[in-house]
């Protein structure tokens, strides 16, 4: 079965949101408003709702010696890819964690790395080295 995720996020400015992930990102825009605004994430439904700052309390895990961010979320794509996405956000003025290998030689070996979106929220770009193991 194939299918497609939805996520909704508070945003500090939907202009900013969509100016970001529009034109930074360069995902397309769906529907929106004043206060809102659908993205599409690779086929992916994000909204973004105008609201205040949001707080988390226990931002960072430490997960094989790297501290990363505990609220994330992202994309997971094939490594042709995920390469040709972390080669173009290089060249970018990002705040970027650089490209971090998980799991090396274990089951679910994976690339990953993460962006910061205007909202202070971090996006993660992932790719398994076995596409089947994600689960494992």
């Amino acid at each position: 079965m194939e299918t497609s995720f939805h996520m909704s996020l508070p945003c500090l400015s939907v202009k900013e949101t969509k100016n970001f992930y529009q034109n930074t990102i360069e995902t397309s825009l769906g529907r929106s408003t004043q206060n809102w605004v659908d993205i599409n994430l690779y086929g992916h439904q994000l909204t973004f709702i105008k609201a205040a700052k949001f707080n988390f309390t226990n931002p960072n895990y430490v997960f094989e010696g790297k501290i990363l961010p505990s609220f994330h979320f992202g994309i997971i794509v094939d490594f042709k890819t995920w390469d040709h996405i972390y080669t173009k956000f290089r060249n970018k003025d990002l705040e970027l964690v650089e490209e971090i290998t998980f799991l090396k030689n274990k089951a679910g070996e994976h690339v990953s790395f993460f962006i910061k979106d205007p909202n202070d929220y971090m996006l993660e770009f992932k790719s398994f080295k076995q596409p089947k193991e994600m689960f494992n």
